[in-house]
Parts: structure tokens; C-alpha cells; sequence
């Protein structure tokens, strides 16, 4: 049985594939009022994240079988995992390894070599935000709080990773092989998971969104028609409008012209 102390400790995972930066962390953690798990790989990392539901995760990036960006869409894609704050760790200090990381869901990204004192004051910082976000436990007398959601179907988080990939990346899209690669699978799988579980392929979800995103750009904003095709992932204005014509029944102008009319 968990004495009061032991529960009330913070989960820290650390998810790397070097021994050496795995001792170091531990050692750092273990002089800090912490509980620590440790992953080789990003899929033993998701796979112990959804088992332990630790507070907070040290992800490395470079990692066989499963990389940590791949390791992190997964999460983010898990409504049981998606609120776990990710902490980046890696060798890479390029800008764009940076914003990748923080634009797939990390909360930070610290670049090795790191200081140990620093690195522990993110922790704690990062901690002390995410119990802001918890729900406050109920008054007394009130309804228990429903259950946390049973773990998602692997099928399901795996298309939600794919939606949110291009959701967030739909102006430059990689092809399909490299989309299944970023969310740990292949080509193949994931044209089958995908259609069984939306009923459209891949491509064919990829047309809706931008015609969405389109419609919305149209809608709420002033950009040019043809840097919106751009945005979207068209190669110019009029390829847009033909695609949003066989959707929609009108050009972008003309939907355009009518939304400003009613308004």
C-alpha cells in the first residue's frame, strides 16, 4: 500500500535510448520528490505512458523502432494520454527541431548538453502548470467524477494522429509513405485503418480538409484567394477553384462574395 508521501509523488517518464543519458537523468530525478520509469524507444514510451500515466514525460528525439515526434503524435492523438506535458530532449538544436516539437504538442524542447538545474526547473514548472489545468476535485456531497476514458482504440488514435498531421501541415504535405511513417506504421496499414475507420482514403480526407480550411479562409479572413490556395496546398488560385467549385457549387470569389453579403 502507497503511503501518503509516495502518492503524492509526480510521475516522471523518461523515454531514451542511451544507458548513459538514462542513469544521468534518473540520478538527477531521484534527489527530487519524483517517481521515475524509464523507455528505450518511443513505442515502449506510449506503451508505458498509457499502462502508468505519468505526470510528465522526458522524451528524447532520435530513437530507434519509434522516434520521439512519432512517440508524441501518438500521445497527443490518445484522449487518455493527450494531456501528459512533453518535455523534449535532444542533441539537435537546429530551429526547425524545435518548432516541429513544440508544434506537434511539446510543452518545451532542451537541447543537450543541459543543465541539470535548469532542467529540473522546467520539470517543475511544466508540473506546476498542468495541475492548474486539472479539474478540481468535487465539492462534498456532489456526483463522483466520471472515470478517466478507457484507453482509445489503437485503430482510432492512429487516424486521429494522421488527421492531426494534416491538419497542421496541409500547405506542404510529405506523400502517403512518409505521413504512415510519422505516426509509426506503413503505407499500406494505414491506407486500411484509415478507410475503415472514416470510410475515405487518405487523399480523400486530405481534399475535404483543405476545401475546409479553404472555406474558412474565405470566410473569416482578407487573404488573397490565391495565397489561400497556397496555404492549403495548392499549386495556385486555379486549381483552388476548381476543387472548391466541384464541393462547394460556386468559385472561392463568388462564396466569398455571398458570405459579404449576408454580413
Amino acid at each position: 500500500m502507497q503511503t501518503t508521501v509516495e502518492s503524492t509523488r509526480s510521475k516522471i517518464l523518461i523515454v531514451d535510448d542511451s544507458a548513459f543519458e538514462q542513469r544521468m537523468l534518473t540520478d538527477l530525478l531521484s534527489e527530487l520528490p519524483y517517481k521515475v520509469s524509464v523507455a528505450f524507444n518511443g513505442l515502449q514510451g506510449y506503451q508505458l505512458a498509457l499502462a502508468n500515466r505519468p505526470d510528465l514525460i522526458l522524451l528524447d528525439v532520435r530513437m530507434p523502432n519509434m522516434d520521439g515526434y512519432t512517440a508524441c503524435r501518438l500521445l497527443k492523438a490518445n484522449p487518455v494520454t493527450q494531456d501528459i506535458p512533453v518535455i523534449f530532449l535532444s542533441g539537435a538544436d537546429a530551429d526547425d527541431d524545435r518548432i516541429l516539437g513544440l508544434s506537434i504538442g511539446g510543452v518545451d524542447f532542451v537541447s543537450k548538453p543541459f543543465s541539470p538545474g535548469e532542467l529540473a526547473a522546467r520539470i517543475q514548472v511544466h508540473l506546476n502548470l498542468a495541475k492548474r489545468h486539472q479539474h478540481p476535485p468535487p465539492a462534498p456531497g456532489a456526483a463522483d467524477a466520471p472515470e478517466p476514458e478507457a484507453e482509445s482504440d489503437p485503430d482510432a488514435v492512429l487516424v486521429n494522429a494522421v488527421k492531426r498531421l494534416i491538419a497542421d501541415n496541409l500547405a506542404a504535405l510529405p506523400g502517403l509513405a512518409e505521413i504512415a511513417r510519422s505516426v509509426g506504421t506503413y503505407r499500406e496499414k494505414l491506407s486500411q485503418v484509415f478507410r475503415e475507420q472514416t470510410g475515405m482514403t487518405v487523399f480523400g480526407f486530405i481534399r475535404e480538409e483543405r476545401i475546409r480550411r479553404g472555406e474558412e479562409l474565405l470566410k473569416d479572413t482578407d487573404i488573397d484567394v490565391q495565397d489561400i490556395a497556397l496555404l492549403i496546398g495548392f499549386n495556385n488560385a486555379g486549381n483552388f477553384a476548381t476543387a472548391f467549385r466541384e464541393r462547394m457549387g460556386v468559385t472561392p470569389s463568388a462564396y466569398r462574395q455571398a458570405i459579404q453579403k449576408k454580413a
